[in-house]
């Protein structure tokens, strides 16, 4: 770890990471552990298998609750026993095509689930900081290509998107009709990542597991839209992002901060199939199909994020490029399936290679 990216932040803070045994929620809770924090877990249990959550044994390091979001009195009981310092809302039905499949689940988790966290943060009526992470699918795209900025209106044609619109409005409406008056206070805002890949997503249906399962399996990568344009960034971008984003809370400015974008630089604008192709690159082999969208589910055809705002306030700004995004992602898999190293190993690696990095700035 290189300790100036933080300072000691978060050192022996309490800390709650709804969302803890999802991909981008590991990631963070090994962060966090990292720095010295006290962290809690609450979560449903993984849905994946493999899954990053069990692959680091984080239960075992980490106060885990396993309990769903959308009950209300676990969730209160939760927030009022930890107390925390920071809370990072990262609990979701995070899947756009699931969501067309099962989209009354995926509003009651992404929605309500806002709703009975803010609602625990309002009945403790303590301090606490609290980051809500939704998406860059947020806003209403009109697909003119433009970058999206923070105050551009927000909507969303799928169900998952709609409701992560949704978990916006609900945390603004909860800030100024109530947060907002909480003394000692309580300051939450929404952090928007873009199209996040990493070592240890075994998700269905995200490109990135979806090739290293065929390349793994010496089949033909399926490709649903090779055009699409998308806001890639390696995990530990956007959670470097929340992190500067929650320090931040507890500063003098921190009531005005709104939400806050985190993606790529502006010259790495990247196709779905760019994603794939330097993926097979960096395996070795490989190759790549598009039998076509017939029947498939609407998917935006662009997304661009413009980051000025995380840049100029918080002084983020993206460490790696698209190809060294690729590369280290695709080596952590081949280093994983070969046996070579264990997950807590490449994402401790990762992590200081970010650190150094992002300290060379």
């Amino acid at each position: 770890m290189n300790p100036p990216l933080f300072g000691g932040v978060f050192e022996g803070r309490r800390v709650l990471v709804t969302g803890h045994t999802g991909f981008k929620g590991s990631w963070l809770s090994l962060w966090l552990l990292q720095l010295g924090a006290e962290v809690t877990g609450y979560s449903l249990a993984p849905d994946t298998e493999p899954s990053l959550f069990d692959a680091l044994d984080l239960s075992s390091r980490m106060d885990s609750r396993i309990a769903d979001v959308r009950d209300s009195g676990c969730l209160a009981a939760t927030v009022q026993r930890v107390r925390p310092e920071y809370i990072f809302h990262l609990a979701a039905q995070p899947l756009v095509r699931r969501s067309y499949r099962e989209p009354v689940y995926t509003f009651e988790v992404n929605v309500m689930g806002t709703v009975n966290l803010l609602e625990a943060v309002r009945r403790r009526g303590e301090s606490c900081l609290v980051v809500n992470v939704t998406t860059d699918k947020v806003y209403a795209n009109s697909e003119l290509g433009a970058r999206f900025r923070e105050t551009d209106p927000l909507g969303g044609h799928d169900v998952y998107s709609a409701s992560k619109a949704c978990s916006e409005i609900v945390t603004a409406s909860y800030r100024d009709s109530f947060l907002s008056l909480v003394r000692p206070s309580v300051v939450v805002t929404t952090a928007r990542a873009g199209n996040v890949v990493g070592g240890g997503d075994w998700a269905q249906d995200r490109i990135v597991p979806d090739v290293v399962r065929a390349l793994c399996n010496a089949e033909p990568v399926v490709v649903r839209n090779p055009e699409s344009v998308r806001p890639w960034q390696h995990v530990l971008e956007p959670v470097a992002g929340y992190l500067i984003l929650a320090d931040y809370l507890s500063g003098p400015e921190a009531d005005s901060i709104g939400a806050v974008n985190f993606g790529p630089n502006p010259d790495e604008r990247h196709t779905v199939g760019d994603v794939v192709e330097r993926a097979i690159e960096a395996w070795g082999s490989g190759s790549w199909v598009a039998p076509g969208l017939a029947g498939q589910p609407q998917e935006a055809g662009t997304l661009e994020l413009d980051t000025q705002k995380a840049h100029e306030v918080l002084g983020w700004s993206p460490v790696w490029g698209f190809d060294e995004t690729i590369a280290r992602t695709i080596e952590w898999y081949r280093r994983y399936s070969e046996g070579s190293s264990r997950a807590e190993e490449l994402c401790a690696g990762d992590i200081a290679a970010y650190c150094d990095a992002s300290s060379r700035l």
